[in-house]
């Protein structure tokens, strides 16, 4: 493990050196035609290896529909190139929405929905000649739910001494019981039939991020069938997939975008040692790997952390920490690596099934050659764009154009993004699309501070 340090790579040779340095097994070149080949992701096929991963924005109507911001965000991912767009949380019901203005398709919208998705594959066969795969990701926020307001509203598995005061929770008053996670696997299909009627190929359920199902994953504490052992830890995301499967046709994509290490201690965490939360523990998401590919699932994403938390690095590695988060003890290479050797469990044990690799942002103009390394090792079967996407939306289309990547459009992994969401603001990129998103940073940094005032 290396000391921490900023991007500073003037050429590939350069990255070579400090990856060989610290004692990692990836030796980069410039071939990264592997990225062009297609993907068998269930019955259908994505045109090409790369993909976009979900993206929130916080910035949909309030009725959860797209707003200017959310269609302007998705017609720039259409021009991407990408095979794959993985649209951002859609809150399933409204209490899980982690903002006001978050993503939730319904009855009375999924219209809206419809007409943005046509958009989208016209701009990207227009402009690339593919249709992209579609896949919604559908959410219930938990202990992050903030549906009405910017203040906490939590809704949460079990209790954590470590985040309890920071969502507001004094109590356990906002424990949600069985009967609700019973009644709450409809509404993941009810919203999958939404998806569906509005033109999607897939949805995502995801378990990630310490949001609701991801936290049952960690409900060592909690009584009852949804908590203490592994077969009731699990029994939400296995039962829901089992559900959605029989209810969704053959052809519909099931994804899950899924934790494989929390960074949080035992008995909060998932994924950990029990006596040490920096050490790996994969025996339990192994399992849930192999548990959702039985139930059904056709697509899968591997990451980890909660980026909420003292610890935002176990989940994307940056140059610059966001205000009030220390600067890591370890190097972002450090970090990349350990979620690509989450992704690489995921894929052995998922087979044929492709799982998604994330975390390549920080690579900044080299993230298609790191990305294509991933693949030619069996890491995993596709490269996803996160941060980079805000910030080069059409890097996928210069990659695959025998990598003419522009360094100086290129993600600087300096957090704004993130700032702008703690500030409860509409976030994208502050410094590449800055005419839109700077000033949204300055009014929800003001609003911010207007508040800590009250």
């Amino acid at each position: 493990m290396g000391a921490y340090e900023q991007f500073n790579f003037k050429s590939l040779d350069d990255l070579n050196n400090k990856t060989k340095e610290l004692g990692y097994d990836m030796v980069l070149d410039n071939d990264v035609s592997i990225l062009k080949e297609t993907v068998n992701i269930g019955s259908k096929v994505a045109p090409n290896k790369l993909a976009i991963l979900p993206m929130e924005g916080c910035d949909s109507n309030p009725d959860g529909s797209p707003s200017e911001l959310v269609i302007r965000r998705y017609h720039r991912f259409a021009s991407s190139g990408a095979g794959l767009l993985w649209w951002e949380a859609c809150a399933v019901i409204e209490e899980g929405r982690a903002n006001p203005l978050q993503m939730m398709i319904t009855k009375e919208n999924v219209g809206q929905f419809k007409k943005l998705l046509e958009e989208v594959n016209e701009i990207s066969m227009r402009e690339n000649g593919i249709k992209p795969i579609n896949i919604l990701q559908l959410t219930h926020s938990g202990r992050y739910s903030r549906p009405y307001t910017h203040a906490p509203d939590a809704l949460i598995p079990q209790r954590d001494a470590l985040l309890d005061g920071r969502t507001g929770i004094v109590d356990d008053s906002r424990i949600i019981t069985d009967e609700y996670l019973d009644n709450l696997k409809q509404y993941y299909v009810n919203s999958a039939k939404l998806a569906m009627e509005a033109g999607f190929d897939g949805v995502d359920m995801k378990s990630c991020h310490r949001y609701l199902l991801s936290e049952l994953l960690a409900g060592f504490n909690r009584p009852g069938k949804y908590g203490g052992s592994f077969e009731n830890r699990s029994r939400f995301a296995r039962e829901t997939m089992t559900l959605l499967r029989s209810e969704m046709p053959k052809d519909f994509i099931l994804a899950s975008r899924v934790s494989m290490f929390d960074a949080h201690p035992y008995p909060y965490g998932f994924g950990c040692d029990k006596e040490d939360m920096w050490k790996l523990d994969l025996s339990e998401p192994k399992k849930l790997v192999k548990m959702l590919c039985d139930a059904g699932v056709d697509l899968l994403c591997a990451s980890a952390g909660n980026p909420y938390y003292i610890y935002p690095q176990v989940n994307r590695p940056f140059d610059t920490p966001s205000e009030g988060i220390p600067t890591p003890t370890e190097h972002p290479i450090d970090s990349a690596m350990r979620l690509f050797s989450l992704t690489r469990a995921a894929q052995e044990v998922a087979g044929d099934i492709p799982v998604i690799g994330c975390a390549y942002s920080w690579f900044r103009e080299y993230l298609g050659n790191v990305g294509a390394h991933s693949i030619a090792k069996g890491d995993c079967q596709m490269v996803g764009l996160g941060r980079m996407a805000f910030a080069y939306p059409t890097m996928p289309r210069c990659i695959l154009n025998d990598n003419q990547v522009d360094s100086k459009k290129v993600c600087v992994t300096c957090s704004r993004c993130t700032v702008i969401m703690r500030n409860h603001g509409r976030t994208g990129c502050v410094i590449r699309d800055g005419a839109t998103y700077a000033p949204l940073y300055e009014e929800a940094a003001a609003d911010a501070k207007a508040r800590s005032k009250q």
